[in-house]
């Protein structure tokens, strides 16, 4: 086939990456080393680079990598999200929290079109509103509804504040946040239009219309009047900014299928430095909610985007977070899952040891399952016939691609051998040590990171 360069891979089908065009498909038509940019606007360009003296740092508008999933009609159209808008670590008066450069950001979906030479034209973005028809916020939510204790700082370091403007108070004037703030990566469109989108605070999983007004809700927490399903309140005990990362739908639009980034803070944080994940199964239809097991290849790694090829199996993200500049043996994969024979634990009964505890999910003689594997291994829950998902490598895009960027999160399922991949370019920001710089991917800082779309062919998808 025409300029096609093909990737030996140990027990795998050949990687492929086409430099041609082999199809009419536009997506042929991406530059298979460089990818296809997407379009940004300047969202501002008045705060110093702290990266490289003397520049101003340019936060882009932009950010549209948190997710990405195929337009459910329209072969060369995908749609990608962003999650709560530029922010930086930041340690302040009021505690550990993020700087926000642009609090009044409005979280979005865009629409993209990749055109027929390769380059990739913005059609539209969707703001995402409150049932109310009014802009939400990317501000964090109150601690009862999701919030992980983050104080929101703006670009000089002063608490956000109810009365901008005004020293804070915790009862004149207290934190600004929003409950219907959502920090968003994972992304589903349907066939009607509508679109469910999956956050790093609750985790919440909103129902957006096509116009982005909300809904319905899901979350973790049964007091919430605004839900309609609930998750499993484990889910609660979800890493602070390491959310449900993947939303994906199975193909007959019956099923949600969330992962989350990493391991769960459950019951606590002693269990950080661990690798198994949670993923979550919601039936529209009548409720019923699932869960499975995913054991990533090295602890605290991340998951961060999944796409459904059937109604059990599954291509999922998981990466760590270096830069291939810094290391080039860094992690970027996709693997494809089987839920079919892994275990429900939410069908595990009281016995032999196991418990189902309200708050907690299943546990082992006392711990939770997160605490078993950390004090005994994977093999405490094989004793317990508990079988994680199975999984298997379809493709290692630091070989392939050299790939560049440190947040692999967007995944298109383009077809049956074809996947998109897009990056989370943090609206081209950075920091260190609470100070905002310019996110560059090269150590000679010439080269801003930039959302980019890479499409790889020739994989084994199984469908």
């Amino acid at each position: 086939m025409k300029g096609m360069t093909c990737f030996p891979m140990a027990a795998l089908a050949l990687a492929c990456v086409f430099s041609g065009v082999t199809r009419a498909d536009n997506v042929d038509q991406v530059d298979q080393v460089k990818g296809s940019k997407i379009p940004f606007t300047v969202l501002r360009s008045d705060i110093a680079d702290h990266a490289k003296s003397g520049h101003m740092l340019e936060i882009r508008n932009g950010g549209f990598g948190s997710d990405m999933t195929a337009h459910p009609t329209n072969k060369n159209r995908f749609y990608a999200l962003t999650d709560r808008g530029p922010n930086a670590t930041y340690n302040g008066a009021q505690g550990k929290g993020k700087m926000f450069p642009t609090p009044d950001y409005t979280p979005r979906i865009g629409l993209f079109e990749v055109r027929a030479d390769g380059s990739i034209w913005q059609v539209k973005s969707i703001l995402l509103k409150r049932p109310n028809g009014t802009p939400i916020t990317g501000l964090p939510n109150t601690s009862d509804l999701g919030g992980t204790g983050e104080t929101p700082y703006d670009k000089d370091g002063h608490p956000i504040t109810q009365q901008a403007g005004k020293p804070f108070d915790a009862k004149a004037n207290p934190l600004k946040l929003d409950n219907y703030g959502l920090d968003g990566e994972g992304l589903v469109a349907l066939k009607d239009g509508t679109f469910w989108v999956s956050d790093e605070y609750g985790p919440h999983i909103v129902h957006f219309d096509q116009n982005g007004v909300e809904i319905e809700r899901i979350n973790a927490f049964a007091y919430d009047q605004r839900t309609t399903l609930n998750l499993p309140a484990e889910f609660a005990n979800r890493r602070a900014n390491r959310g449900m990362e993947g939303l994906a739908i199975t193909p007959d639009e019956k099923t949600l299928v969330g992962i989350m980034q990493s391991t769960l803070f459950n019951p606590n944080q002693t269990v950080k430095n661990l690798n198994l994940v949670r993923i979550v199964t919601i039936d529209l239809d009548n409720g019923k909610v699932r869960q499975y097991l995913y054991p990533q290849e090295k602890n605290q790694n991340s998951n961060s985007g999944i796409a459904a090829l059937s109604n059990h199996e599954f291509v999922v993200i998981e990466r760590d977070g270096a830069f291939y500049r810094d290391k080039p043996q860094a992690m970027k994969h996709i693997y494809r899952i089987d839920l079919a024979h892994a275990t429900d634990l939410e069908s595990i009964a009281n016995g032999n040891g196991l418990v189902q505890d309200d708050k907690l999910g299943v546990m082992i003689r006392g711990k939770t399952l997160e605490q078993a594997v950390l004090a005994e291994g994977w093999e405490v829950l094989a004793k317990h016939q508990i079988k994680p998902v199975e999984k298997t490598l379809v493709v290692d895009l630091v070989k392939t691609l050299q790939y560049p960027h440190d947040k692999l999160e967007g995944l298109w399922l383009i077809g049956p051998t074809k996947l998109g991949v897009l990056n989370d370019d943090d609206f081209a920001t950075w920091a260190t040590k609470g100070k905002l710089e310019q996110k560059y991917l090269d150590k000679a800082q010439t080269h801003i990171d930039g959302n980019t779309l890479y499409v790889v062919d020739g994989l084994n998808l199984g469908i």
